[in-house]
């Protein structure tokens, strides 16, 4: 059984940091690209940042030089830096999974809620 349990998540004021992590078990975590990609109110599911299975990330232009994706194969975890964060940062953040099969799994979501 596949499973993708994000956690960190919680409310913090602007200007503040905040690290999540992704734990996957059931799949060759190695062999997947990984991803967070969050959804704000009734906003549409965006992506935040990936990681390819070489490490090389991407990251949304409103995200640079703020937030930093990271993976450690050895735990099966990704992790999302978030720093600086701001009011539009707020958003169920969610984990995500990209085989090379072209197969996709989803975690259950973190809220991040930023706030003064």
């Amino acid at each position: 059984q596949v499973q993708l349990v994000e956690s960190g998540g919680g409310l913090v004021q602007p200007g503040g940091s905040l690290r999540l992590s992704c734990a996957a078990s059931g799949i060759m975590f190695s062999f997947n690209t990984m991803g967070w990609y969050r959804q704000g109110p009734g906003k549409e599911r965006e992506l935040v940042a990936s990681i390819t299975i070489g490490s090389s990330p991407t990251y949304a232009n409103s995200v640079k030089g703020r937030f930093t994706i990271n993976r450690d194969n050895a735990k099966n975890t990704v992790y999302l830096q978030l720093n600086s964060l701001k009011s539009e940062d707020t958003a169920v953040y969610y984990c995500n999974a990209y085989s090379m099969a072209g197969i996709i799994y989803w975690g259950q979501g973190t809220q991040v809620t930023v706030s003064s």
